[in-house]
């Protein structure tokens, strides 16, 4: 099994993977276009999908990407988020001068960065990706924020552990396929569209109250590419195949403009 995740060896994404299959096969991917693509050209079996995080909320773009996709939704994982602020070997936290991370990773660690203005906080395309590149360049000054198995992999020191604003993050993720589950799930994910008229959004949701179907999630996000037109994304409890859901989505679409359901999956357990 092949699974491809966004970023570099002791990446939270690559931990999500083995979270997801202890012994999974990994393949790294510069950023998430590359992570479709590869599950879809069949490179990879499977991709691990950062969706959504307690502290900063959803990943936009990789919601974006996923309404774009016809890659299917097969399983979900939660990783708990434990930030260490990393430096090289012979380094102390007096030597920091910058600070490197994903900006997400960046914004959750806040309260950290903001209490030392004299660190130049600067975004990068991945956490761990950060470590390797701060080990790179060889510099004393810089540090990354990043997990401890990062700073392991790289033979980088932790410099401050926990760094976290939030103590209880975490980030969920999908995981996506080719092709939908074949085990029955108790979650669904699903994304819509509506028509621009009073109470388009209220026939929809009526849809899932009137079969008694539990909605866990509803978000709205622009339609990228028609300006203030907007893609409704929801999570409800189960399956496809179940009676209660199957009404409710046949209702549903015949309130919607577009409707696409990403896949039924086992809920991951809580962390």
């Amino acid at each position: 099994m092949i699974v491809a995740f966004q970023g570099v060896k002791g990446a939270y994404s690559e931990d999500a993977v083995y979270s997801f299959d202890s012994e999974a096969s990994t393949l790294e991917c510069s950023d998430f276009k590359d992570l479709f693509e590869a599950v879809g050209s069949g490179r990879a079996d499977l991709g691990m999908l950062p969706v959504e995080n307690t502290i900063e909320g959803s990943v936009t773009y990789a919601n974006d990407l996923l309404f774009q996709s016809e890659l299917r939704v097969v399983g979900e994982v939660m990783v708990r988020i434990r930030h260490c602020l990393i430096g090289h070997p012979d380094a102390e936290l007096g030597d920091v001068r910058r600070v490197y991370s994903h900006p997400q990773a960046l914004a959750q660690c806040r309260d950290l960065l903001s209490s030392h203005p004299e660190w130049q906080k600067v975004p990068a395309f991945d956490t761990a990706g950060s470590v390797s590149m701060v080990k790179e360049r060889g510099m004393r000054e810089e540090a990354a924020i990043a997990s401890r198995r990062a700073a392991d992999t790289y033979g980088m020191k932790v410099l401050l552990e926990d760094v976290q604003s939030i103590q209880d993050n975490i980030t969920r993720f999908f995981v996506i396929s080719r092709q939908p589950s074949t085990e029955w799930g108790n979650k669904t994910a699903l994304a819509f569209t509506t028509s621009n008229e009073p109470g388009a959004l209220f026939d929809c949701l009526r849809a899932f109250a009137d079969n008694d179907v539990n909605i866990t999630k509803l978000e709205s996000r622009p339609w990228r590419g028609r300006a203030w037109e907007y893609v409704f994304y929801l999570d409800l409890d189960g399956d496809v195949r179940d009676r209660k859901v199957t009404l409710a989505l046949e209702q549903l679409r015949k309130s919607t403009s577009c409707l696409k359901v990403f896949g039924s999956y086992i809920r991951a357990s809580p962390v």
